[in-house]
């Protein structure tokens, strides 16, 4: 076993296209991404970070292996987060017109399980109801073997569907490898070869590669832990197991050229794009929170989304396309969620609060600056209302002090739930943690961003 106490600092640090970060940002990147991986044990991260459609930060840090420093031009993992490739391979396959995605699987591959029923538009989006061959977060028996992608379609492909096409979404791995072998056949070509033909070379994405082909001493090694034991590398699974639903390594940067490609809706297609973004409703007429190889989200702002899971191997990929901004992290572990730690803090540092929210930062930043001031006894009561200053007497204000401030400083503070209207006030709750005891703050302050506050209310936590 390799111990990565110190390795877990390193860090390497290459030119970026553009650096309009501060000095402060990147150093609380730095900060964030270093701690997370010390208190995991996460052995190496590499993080891209996009703003304003440019590449700002782009570094490399940890130990890829044993007898590797992470570097940036070292190609990670990048598991499910490859779906969004093998969904676009099919939409340019539609703009070719060799498949359309309202075509039924049957067309194309003979022998799945209602493939007369399920849609192309139905397995990118997960509702086709094929049962997935991969639910588990560990490799079982049979992935320490080698497979094709026809065996991985006749144990799983060919299994009663789990539901009706299109009555549920359910994710599945296996819909993807039967995605491509669709798009294999529309094609004429082997799929990674069609996608670096019309995807990765037009992007300039130079580092991607086939992530069975990534088992050596040159490439970042896969990592894992038995509940909170010593770091361990794992053992690689036979060749063939991800294929369409997850086979690609590269490069953190190469992901950013992919995603500003999306801000910018440029080299693809436009509609294409737009087509991948399209939420795929289901049946009922109901949201799937899915479009085509991506996650959309709405809240707390709008996001395209996507996570990755291989064998030793963790990735997020998170764009803000109205904000003109992208997210990514790969680490080497399967073991953590620092990766998905890293993309929300690293977020929370290079994007504005969302319009929507300026009003409750306001008061979270107030809410903060008044229990820091009661936890040291003291109060500034020109952020009360009147009923707020009648109950803080002396007496009140002297207990907050006595029993928050033996706590020191709080680990976190942060909101718990949406504001919500009561009374004329708006409500919101906070949760604040130390270390081993986490306490609930119940707000209530009058609209607008200077309200005072008519409530401040500390209570113990779960």
């Amino acid at each position: 076993m390799f111990r990565y106490a110190s390795a877990l600092f390193a860090l390497v640090a290459f030119p970026v296209a553009a650096q309009p970060l501060t000095q402060a940002e990147t150093a609380r990147i730095d900060k964030i991404v270093t701690e997370a991986l010390a208190a995991d044990s996460v052995p190496s991260a590499q993080v891209a970070v996009v703003r304003d459609g440019k590449i700002v930060l782009n570094k490399a840090y940890g130990q890829a292996n044993r007898n590797l420093p992470a570097t940036n031009s070292l190609p990670y993992q990048i598991a499910s987060n490859s779906k969004q490739f093998t969904a676009m391979a099919l939409l340019l396959l539609e703009d070719e017109g060799k498949l359309s995605l309202d075509d039924h699987v049957s067309k194309y591959v003979p022998g799945i399980t209602d493939g007369d029923r399920i849609t192309i538009r139905q397995l990118l989006s997960h509702t086709s109801g094929l049962q997935d061959y991969w639910p588990q977060d560990y490799s079982f028996e049979a992935m320490s073997h080698p497979t094709t992608i026809q065996g991985i379609i006749d144990r799983w492909a060919k299994k009663p569907l789990d539901f009706q096409p299109g009555e549920q979404w359910q994710y599945s791995n296996t819909a993807y490898v039967v995605a491509g072998m669709i798009a294999e056949k529309a094609s004429g070509e082997p799929l990674l070869q069609y996608m670096q033909r019309k995807i990765f070379r037009p992007l300039g994405m130079t580092s991607v590669k086939n992530q069975d082909d990534t088992y050596t001493a040159k490439f970042p090694s896969g990592y894992g832990r038995y509940a909170l034991g010593p770091v361990r590398p794992v053992t690689p699974p036979g060749r063939g197991w991800l294929y369409a639903a997850g086979e690609l390594s590269m490069t953190a940067e190469d992901l950013a050229k992919w995603n500003i490609a999306r801000i910018n809706r440029s080299t693809l297609p436009a509609d294409d794009w737009a087509a991948q973004e399209t939420m795929v409703k289901l049946n009922n007429g109901k949201d799937s929170g899915y479009g085509l190889g991506v996650f959309i989200r709405t809240e707390p702002r709008p996001a395209i989304t996507h996570g990755g899971e291989a064998v030793g191997f963790l990735s997020a990929n998170n764009v803000y396309p109205a904000d003109r901004a992208a997210v990514t992290v790969l680490t080497n572990t399967w073991s953590a969620g620092a990766y998905n730690r890293i993309a929300r803090d690293i977020a929370k540092v290079i994007l504005p609060p969302p319009a929507q929210d300026a009003v409750q930062a306001a008061q979270a930043t107030r809410a903060r600056s008044v229990y820091d001031q009661l936890r040291a006894g003291r109060l500034d009561r020109s952020q009360l209302t009147t009923n707020a200053n009648f109950y803080f007497t002396p007496q009140a204000i002297a207990d907050y002090g006595a029993s928050l401030g033996r706590f020191g400083e709080p680990t976190s503070f942060e909101p718990s739930g949406k504001p919500v209207l009561r009374g004329g006030f708006v409500i919101q709750g906070y949760t604040i943690k130390y270390p081993g005891r986490t306490l609930n703050l119940s707000t209530f302050y009058e609209p607008g961003a200077k309200g005072r506050l008519e409530q401040f209310l500390v209570s113990p936590g779960e």
